[in-house]
């Protein structure tokens, strides 16, 4: 994982955390979450506040996430919404976080400005020791305080203040007006700067989660399924289907009737050709890096030499985005990809719609060849699938991500999974035949 390190793909844009205040705050945020401390006086941490460092040291990855449930969290600063989540057992854990700094960011500022905030991402479940437990997770809601309790001093400030105000003859209760006062040095003025953290309940409908090797669970869509990655038996699920990575004819009617892809020959705006060219050649460096050749600096010309080279060893999957490209460069007859051929989820992205992410995490897993989208999909199954590649390919990967993806990664996700407004009404006939023999139909370009 060296090179993944070095070059900031792992591990990357971890917040630095190396003054004696800061470090101090965090072991008083630990302490009272955890009732652990770090000695490290140098660390980094994620969006959550966890250290790869600290993990290491306390030889725990779950020590903020002790069973894998209700994530726990040490804000130091609001720079950590832009930091990663690290050690993610559900997808939605990060976005989550994310939005809670941002929309309370100018009390969390004032709030850090003097001591930690450590809070909890709380749902109903403290462990998942069956598959079925998942299903009881319907809402997680965030519960935080500064170490030293502020906002909860500040509510029972806000509390006598209303009692001062109303009750006949407070103005004489001396011993009220000193709490108060007592109070007010710790919390401020909270009648001027009232210390409160937006109220933020989210539904788990549609997620993943790493448990039990890897579920995609889906439960907020019209027809309702379970994906999992490993082909074992997840027991009694309250959900009629379940199925395996493995049942590609079941993924794929899931995916179109509750119409949650498209193609991307068929996608507004995107240069298709373009994007099945690059995942062919992804293909083409899998196969030359077993084959031991080497990779280092290979252009897209070496790679199509390479190609050639080993043009009767090319899966089934690169002979049909073969195909798919000549067509979508008006050389070709359309070709007819079904669920069953193995290009079929590499021609697909997720629609425009609240769950995107998490259907192009899912087509990542269908396609790990497509080492850019594993990459910018799927972090954790990217990491676990380069601990087994050939150095070779691992050379080709890092240099690629870091050349072609690194320098404009906004630019290069809007590319392939952004979805600009439509220019113009779609024409009722091509809709019309699509609907009638699905995406993949014996349709023809004209």
């Amino acid at each position: 994982m060296k090179r993944l390190i070095e070059k900031g793909m792992m591990f990357g844009n971890l917040i630095r955390v190396d003054s004696p205040i800061l470090v101090e705050r965090y072991n008083r945020a630990l302490k009272s979450l955890t009732g652990k401390q770090t000695a490290l006086d140098e660390f980094h941490v994620d969006i959550s506040g966890y250290s790869p460092e600290i993990g290491a040291e306390l030889e725990d990855e779950l020590y903020l996430n002790h069973r894998g449930v209700n994530r726990q969290f040490i804000l130091l600063t609001t720079e950590q919404a832009t930091a990663p989540l690290l050690r993610a057992k559900f997808s939605t854990s990060r976005g989550i976080l994310k939005q809670f700094i941002l929309r309370n960011r100018a009390q969390l500022f004032a709030l850090t400005a003097r001591d930690a905030v450590a809070g909890e991402l709380v749902n109903s479940v403290y462990r998942v020791d069956t598959p079925d437990k998942l299903f009881d997770i319907r809402k997680v809601h965030i519960e935080a305080d500064t170490t030293s309790g502020t906002l909860a001093t500040g509510k029972k400030l806000e509390k006598m203040i209303d009692q001062f105000k109303t009750q006949e003859g407070a103005w004489f209760d001396d011993v009220l007006i000193a709490k108060m006062i007592g109070l007010a040095k710790e919390t401020g003025d909270v009648t001027r700067n009232p210390i409160q953290l937006e109220t933020m309940v989210f539904a788990q409908d549609n997620f993943w989660t790493a448990h039990f090797g890897g579920m995609y669970v889906f439960r907020g869509v019209q027809h309702p399924a379970v994906i999992a990655v490993e082909d074992d038996d997840l027991g009694d699920l309250p959900i009629e289907y379940v199925f395996s990575l493995k049942d590609r004819g079941a993924i794929a009617k899931f995916l179109k009737l509750n119409d949650l892809v498209e193609p991307i020959v068929e996608a507004r705006g995107l240069d298709a050709a373009a994007i099945l060219h690059q995942k062919m050649d992804f293909v083409v460096a899998s196969l030359a890096a077993q084959m031991g050749e080497d990779l280092t600096g290979a252009t897209r010309r070496d790679l199509r030499n390479l190609g050639r080279r080993y043009a009767d060893q090319l899966p089934e999957a690169w002979q049909g985005m073969a195909a798919l490209a000549r067509w979508a460069e008006d050389d070709g007859k359309w070709p007819r990809i079904t669920s069953d051929h193995d290009a079929y989820f590499y021609t697909l992205r997720a629609k425009d719609h609240a769950d995107a992410d998490l259907v192009n995490m899912l087509l990542a897993e269908l396609c790990p060849l497509d080492v850019r989208q594993l990459f910018i999909c799927h972090k954790e199954a990217f990491y676990a699938a380069y601990a087994t590649w050939p150095d070779e390919k691992r050379a080709y990967v890092v240099d690629f991500l870091d050349r072609e993806y690194q320098v404009d990664k906004a630019g290069t996700r809007e590319a392939l999974f952004g979805h600009d407004a439509p220019l113009e009404e779609p024409k009722p006939a091509k809709r019309d035949m699509i609907d009638a023999v699905g995406p993949w139909g014996a349709v023809r370009r004209r």
